[in-house]
């Protein structure tokens, strides 16, 4: 197994085409999905024909440097979601999203915590990142706890024109996190 990133308790490794039925579980539980498209399944086919490809396709345009990670426990190897730190598609290289999709399972139990301090520490360190952002709902407080335990900064609420969903009213909420901001922390 390639690994990407170690934490304490967990380890990133790039998605393999072996790793359909994972993303379709993660993606059929409504609890998971409810802040992403109202507690919708994304489609099974959609996953193996869209999005598992491009998430292997998106890994290896970035060198394995950037991407979007399958990660698991190191104590039994249990799948617990995904992490990414990627630029837009098109975007600069030093400009990476930080996010984050758990199983249930894995809620409460500090791992977006572990594993996004050490994607940043990665980014600013290794990676010549100068910029990381996130952005969720702003009712999903779980997740803006996480940016805000990061360090990361408030920087814009904005109201996309998406398919509305319980709590959209409220919009969509940005976080940064800049090199020079992590490293006087």
């Amino acid at each position: 197994m390639d690994t990407y990133l170690e934490t304490e308790r967990l380890v990133l490794r790039p998605f393999t085409a072996d790793d359909a039925e994972l993303l379709i579980e993660l993606d059929s539980d409504p609890a998971v999905m409810r802040y992403l498209s109202g507690g919708k399944p994304t489609a099974p086919e959609e996953i193996r024909e869209r999005v598992l490809p491009r998430i292997i396709a998106g890994v290896e345009k970035w060198d394995h440097k950037l991407g979007l990670f399958a990660a698991q426990e190191k104590d039994g190897g249990a799948f617990v979601g995904w992490f990414c730190l990627r630029p837009k598609a098109d975007g600069p290289l030093d400009e990476a999203e930080l996010g984050y999709r758990l199983r249930q399972a894995a809620w409460g139990k500090g791992y977006a915590t572990e594993v996004s301090q050490a994607l940043a520490r990665k980014a600013f360190t290794e990676l010549g990142v100068r910029l990381m952002w996130a952005e969720t709902m702003f009712v999903n407080r779980g997740s803006r706890n996480v940016m805000e335990k990061l360090g990361m900064r408030h920087v814009a609420t904005y109201f996309p024109e998406l398919e509305p969903i319980e709590g959209s009213e409220h919009g969509e909420v940005r976080y940064e996190l800049t090199a020079d901001e992590w490293a006087g922390r």
